[in-house]
């Protein structure tokens, strides 16, 4: 079923019955629908006044629960708190153990690389060589060729469909906020993209919720390669356009 159905079923005190959930899932209701629901619409659809008022209600109050936006993760007490949930001792991206990332050697006249030079000497042309002051926006514009080069690559190196979504907005249990740079496989999150102007500590912070909150609404996917096991994950970069920092972020430990 939808995402709706956890939180629907796990609530005894609503008292539905399976003819009230049948509804749920024959009108594919997800996770922002059923935040949306109200008395009237599922009356519409056939459910009893009783259960759809009491429905109504419980949707009401799930949107009413305040979620903590993904900016909010700005300190290193932040940074600390969330590393810990992983069992990591300290406040610094140092403590975080590194993770082996495959590699695939480009040719010096690749086509794309080619293009994301071209680009790249573009926009220094127009605005000029990256300083420490340098904004977020402009570094966003490196960061932005640079990303769509490297889709470019990765889709013809594996023939799989990816898109990049800028500013996506990504809502899970506990956190809401929009990312910087989504990179998807079809409707799957597989990669989640933070823009920093310099404080990349507190990049890490914020694109390890976002990249925990981009896996609660994901499909689960299978890796065998990475720790040795399957489990659920998703990739995080915390970049400032010219340093990149890539994260290995699974639901049980971090890299």
């Amino acid at each position: 079923m939808s995402e709706a159905s956890t939180p629907v079923q796990k609530e005894e005190d609503l008292e539905l019955d399976d003819d009230d959930l049948e509804i749920i899932r024959k009108e594919k209701v997800n996770g922002r629908d059923f935040l949306k629901l109200t008395e009237e619409k599922l009356e519409r659809h056939g459910m009893k006044m009783g259960p759809a008022s009491r429905l109504a209600d419980f949707a009401k109050e799930c949107k009413e629960r305040k979620k903590r936006s993904f900016s909010s993760y700005k300190t290193l007490k932040d940074l600390k708190e969330v590393l810990a949930k992983y069992g990591i001792d300290g406040n610094g991206i140092g403590a975080i153990r590194q993770f082996p990332p495959k590699t695939y050697t480009l040719e010096d006249n690749d086509e794309e690389l080619i293009q994301c030079i071209k680009e790249i000497k573009r926009r220094l042309g127009n605005m000029g060589t990256l300083l420490a002051d340098s904004n977020e926006a402009m570094r966003c514009e490196y960061i932005s060729a640079i990303l769509h080069a490297s889709l470019y690559i990765v889709k013809r190196i594996t023939e799989k469909e990816i898109t990049l979504a800028p500013q996506l907005e990504v809502v899970s249990e506990e956190n809401t906020g929009r990312v910087d740079y989504a990179v998807k496989a079809l409707e799957e999150l597989i990669c989640i993209t933070e823009g920093r102007l310099y404080q990349v500590v507190m990049g890490f912070a914020q694109n390890l919720v976002q990249c925990k909150s981009a896996l609660q609404v994901n499909k689960k996917r299978k890796a065998d390669t990475a720790f040795g096991e399957d489990f659920d994950y998703i990739y995080g970069i915390v970049t400032t356009a010219t340093d990149w920092y890539f994260i290995l972020y699974a639901s049980d430990r971090i890299s």
